[in-house]
């Protein structure tokens, strides 16, 4: 799948197409820092914004799996979970979405994006410790049929009050941080994929994600990454297998 043939919104940067089954090894543990992922994956979407965001465009490479025809090698040499995303750094790769926000943020130059309040760091843990549950509930969802279930309305409930803690700005801790990288790749696509799918708006009623919504769209770092929402509503659709 060619890069051209990936709608995204608003990319700046000559992005790579994805690599296949025929593609080469790169020369691994050469000095250079590569993230890989999947331009439609939102767990590699994490740390793609972390990038952006603390400006190492030209420190970490980006490259692009295809997951349904990854290489051989990424398994076998790269990465034995065979899954993104994967940061290849000091002669290391490691893994998992949320270690890797902030291994990048405590281990390359850019602005913090994590605040100094003690308050604040630990509503910070508490939210990341919560986003696999609210990422389990919608997709929980997604696949049954009928309405929006109330594990889901509870779960983005609890969104709507996280936002309204801290006062100094529309984000979870108040400023934009490592909380709202980790949580907008999903609320993203769960605002897709609830209105086309279950003709359902989870913003409605809902002022702080509304807000929240809003103001993250402002984000270059974030809509770089973005992927056009027909795009992201097919593949759901084709996923779960609904008409």
């Amino acid at each position: 799948m060619a890069t051209a043939a990936i709608p995204f919104i608003s990319a700046k940067e000559d992005l790579p197409s994805p690599l296949t089954s025929a593609s080469e090894l790169l020369p691994l543990f050469d000095g250079t820092t590569r993230l890989y992922l999947a331009y439609h994956c939102p767990y590699a979407q994490r740390p793609w914004i972390t990038r952006n965001c603390k400006g190492l465009q030209d420190k970490i490479k980006v490259v692009a799996i295809d997951l349904a025809d990854s290489p051989a090698w990424y398994k076998e040499k790269v990465y034995p979970a065979n899954k993104v995303p994967a940061l290849e750094h000091n002669n290391q790769v490691k893994g998992e979405s949320l270690d890797l926000v902030k291994y990048i943020d405590s281990n390359f130059d850019g602005p913090a994006l994590l605040p100094d309040d003690s308050a604040k760091k630990q509503f910070a843990e508490e939210l990341l410790t919560f986003s696999d549950a609210f990422n389990s509930a919608f997709f929980s969802c997604l696949r049954s049929k009928g309405h929006v279930s109330d594990e889901a309305a509870a779960a983005v409930d609890k969104i709507e009050a996280a936002l309204g803690k801290f006062s100094d700005g529309p984000f979870f801790l108040g400023q934009f941080s490592l909380v709202d990288v980790a949580y907008l790749p999903f609320i993203e696509r769960f605002q897709i994929f609830y209105h086309g799918i279950k003709n359902d708006d989870i913003a409605k009623g809902r002022p702080n994600l509304y807000k929240f919504i809003e103001e993250v769209n402002k984000i270059d770092a974030y809509t770089q990454t973005k992927l056009e929402p027909q795009f992201l509503l097919a593949q759901m659709k084709e996923k779960f297998g609904i008409a």
